[in-house]
Parts: C-alpha cells; sequence; structure tokens
C-alpha cells in the first residue's frame, strides 16, 4: 500500500465553501506534538495552503471526526460560515453517512438493526474504550442504532469473513466498532474490539472505512461516494466467494434517497437520517425525554475543532 505522506491527500468533492477527503487509514486528523506526522491538517495545509485559516488552531474546520484507523470521506468547511451551515445540519439530524467494513465470520442474516446502547467503559485498562450496555463497568450508556447489509461472504487470509455496508443511525464514539463486536462479528484488524487470539495483529490496517457521505446545506448538497478499498486487487488476502447485494444497487438508493427532513424541533427518533432502503425493518420506537437528552448530548459531541 503507498505509505502516508503530505503529497497524496485525495480529495473527492471540491466547492468554494467545502472539501470532502478520502482520508487514509492509520492517519491522525491532527496533532500537537511533531512525532506525529503527516497528519490531515499537514496534508491540507500543503495541498491548499491559500484556503488555511489563521484563526483556527490548525487550519482548517472539519466538520465530524474519524477514528485513527478508519479512512474514508471525511468533510471540511472552508469558512466559519460553512462550517455552521454544515452544524445545522448534524444537528437537525439530516446528515446521511454509510460506511464497508470486513468483519470477522459470516453474517447469516443479510440485513441486522443493532441497538445496544454504547457507554464509556471504566474497567481498569479499558480507558478511553466503549461498551455496551450491560457491560460491567459501563457507564452512561446511551441509544445507539446501527443498520447492517450484507455485501459478500468471503475469507481473509483463509478465515470466514463477511463484507458489509454500516450505517450508523446515531453517532457514538466507536459505535460501529462496538455494534459489530457486540454482534459477534468484529471488524477485521480491530485491535480494540476484535478477537483476543491475537489475530488482529495480521491484517496491516482495521477494515473500516467511510463510503459515503452527504450533508444538505442550505447552499449546496456535499455529497461524496469514495473507491471501495476492501477489493482482492487491493488486497490479495481477501477473497470473496458469495455476492449476496451488489454495492452499487445500495450507492445507487443512497444518493436517491430524499435528503431528511429537519427534525431538530420534533424529532421521531435519536437518528441523524433515515434507514437504510429495504423491507423487513422493524419500526424505531418511539423516543423518550431520557433519549431525547442523550441525542442532545450526541449533538455536543460533533465539534467543529479537529480531532482523532
Amino acid at each position: 500500500m503507498e505509505p502516508g505522506s503530505v503529497e497524496n491527500l485525495s480529495v473527492v468533492y471540491q466547492s468554494r465553501d467545502f472539501l470532502v477527503v478520502n482520508k487514509r487509514w492509520d492517519l491522525r486528523i491532527d496533532s500537537r506534538t511533531w512525532r506525529e506526522t503527516p497528519t490531515l491538517q499537514e496534508q491540507l495545509r500543503h495541498r491548499f495552503p491559500e484556503l488555511a485559516d489563521p484563526d483556527t488552531c490548525y487550519g482548517f474546520r472539519l466538520c465530524h471526526q474519524l477514528d485513527f484507523s478508519t479512512s474514508g470521506a471525511l468533510c471540511v468547511a472552508l469558512n466559519k460560515a460553512a462550517a455552521g451551515s454544515a452544524y445545522r445540519c448534524f444537528k437537525e439530524r439530516r446528515v446521511t453517512k454509510a460506511y464497508l467494513a470486513l468483519v470477522r465470520g459470516h453474517v447469516q442474516e443479510r440485513r441486522v438493526t443493532i441497538s445496544h446502547a454504547v457507554g464509556r467503559n471504566s474497567t481498569e485498562g479499558r480507558a478511553h474504550t466503549m461498551c455496551i450496555e450491560g457491560t460491567q463497568g459501563c457507564e452512561n450508556p446511551k441509544p445507539s442504532l446501527t443498520e447492517l447489509v450484507v455485501l459478500e461472504h468471503g475469507s481473509y487470509r483463509g478465515d470466514p469473513v463477511s463484507k458489509v455496508l454500516l450505517k450508523p443511525l446515531t453517532g457514538r464514539t466507536h459505535q460501529l466498532r462496538v455494534h459489530c463486536s457486540a454482534l459477534g462479528h468484529p471488524i477485521v484488524g480491530d485491535l480494540t474490539y476484535g478477537l483476543a487470539s491475537g489475530r488482529e495483529d495480521q491484517p496491516f490496517r482495521m477494515m473500516l472505512h467511510a463510503f459515503y457521505l452527504r450533508i444538505p446545506t442550505r447552499a449546496e448538497r456535499v455529497e461524496a461516494c469514495t473507491p471501495d478499498p476492501f477489493l482482492p486487487t487491493l488486497d490479495a488476502c481477501w477473497s470473496p466467494h458469495t455476492l449476496l447485494q451488489p454495492l452499487d444497487q445500495l450507492a445507487q438508493a443512497l444518493q436517491a434517497a430524499p435528503d431528511p427532513e429537519p427534525t431538530d424541533r420534533a424529532p421521531q427518533s435519536c437518528s441523524p437520517s433515515g434507514p437504510l432502503p429495504g423491507p423487513g425493518r422493524p419500526p424505531p420506537p418511539p423516543e423518550t425525554e431520557a433519549q431525547r437528552a442523550s441525542c442532545l448530548q450526541w449533538l455536543s459531541e460533533w465539534s467543529l475543532e479537529p480531532g482523532h
């Protein structure tokens, strides 16, 4: 794989007010230490020095975050007004996001809704990690919802693996990783929530990628679909053998779906966007006052300042 450098920034969407970049895996968004190099902020300053804003800490305003180990679509606002308009979309739960992942084992159900509440893990030695409600040491669990669609069954280095599309309907820290692990199908290469046998040391990366992003601001519809990185031509260890759902059909459905209506005043669920198309989904339960409070807390986690 091509090593990370300040030169290899991939831009998949560009306008006067926004950029969407295809972030590389194992790349920090920013760093206050000189050892952490390169970073996404460095890549942006190298590629677009004229667009850097000296009034910000690092030069660019990121509208949301991706984990260090996660690759894919990440939106950058090029001015304060654009950042505000993107923030309103997150606040009103109008943003649509979808991820690709390779997960351990063959997921038997073609479509799964995962609804485990996610909280912080206070267990000694598990600082900065998350867990599902009911786990020992789980603090302040919040309602969380993820939709999973199985795309392919295959193997990775001879072990059974499924390729899936994940749509987070809430935005908890490490939500997709925790939900896949709770389902019994942890993400390949996830050293934190993966298998305890040590096999997660073998993949060269965590197999989670932000595939699709849509932020329908009032001025423009920021939309980007990034290339699928989980192909045998890119990683010979991944060998698919059974196609269950073509990715291009789901991508077309995501792009054709209408933008969710603003739900800031009277939300029906703790969801930033609607569910994936398809039959057989149970309707979400009505939102309680406690869930509403949790949703407001979630909104506060979508900081406009860059993070890891």
